[in-house]
């Protein structure tokens, strides 16, 4: 693979619905870019923790089969190079959001970062998170990941404060944000994208 894509490499993404068959595939993916993204930042053993606990191929196969779970999957020429999870889970008590679905989980392989790859998964986040019923997409990012939080506050998602996140039984602080789904549709058709 080329150390950078271009946008005009990627006229033959194809971003679909996961089914359980894309487990296996799935969960090594996830967790190779979950380690890729974090590994160097963190206590091996709480990755170790982490990972285990998040991204085994029976964890992935539950979540793909879910009523309450949209996994959407990037590929290129049958790879997979990006994916998003969004699931009807509602955010922290102490914030308020009108029928709130959590974008859980949202990579894209390094080397299709700063290609375009992720505004497009996440354009298709928008248009498909409504099937499960929800007006209002939160998230969560570590607090130490200055370009996800970029990333999400370009998109238009507010900034909401702070919460615990457990990577294994090491604690940190992730970030909350949040956008209306409507509010981020109208937002990509008027900023041409």
């Amino acid at each position: 693979m080329a150390d950078e894509v271009t946008g005009q490499e990627l006229h033959g993404v194809v971003i679909r619905k996961g089914v359980p068959e894309d487990a296996a595939a799935l969960a090594e993916f996830g967790w190779r870019t979950f380690a890729e993204s974090f590994a160097g930042q963190n206590d091996p053993q709480a990755m170790a923790e982490y990972l285990s606990e998040n991204y085994s191929t029976s964890r992935q196969s539950a979540e793909l089969s879910s009523p309450d779970v949209l996994t959407l999957l990037a590929e290129l020429d049958d790879s997979l190079i990006g994916y998003a999870q969004v699931r009807k889970n509602p955010p922290p008590t102490d914030i308020r959001l009108k029928e709130p679905l959590e974008l859980h989980r949202f990579y894209v392989d390094g080397p299709y970062q700063g290609s375009g790859l992720a505004q497009r998964l996440m354009a298709a986040v928008l248009s498909t998170a409504p099937a499960l019923g929800g007006r209002t997409l939160w998230l969560s990012v570590w607090e130490q990941n200055p370009r996800a939080i970029r990333f999400y506050l370009k998109y238009g998602f507010a900034d909401l404060g702070s919460k615990d996140f457990w990577l294994g039984s090491e604690r940190q602080t992730d970030r909350l944000m949040a956008i209306s789904i409507d509010a981020g549709l109208t937002q990509r058709k008027t900023a041409g994208r």
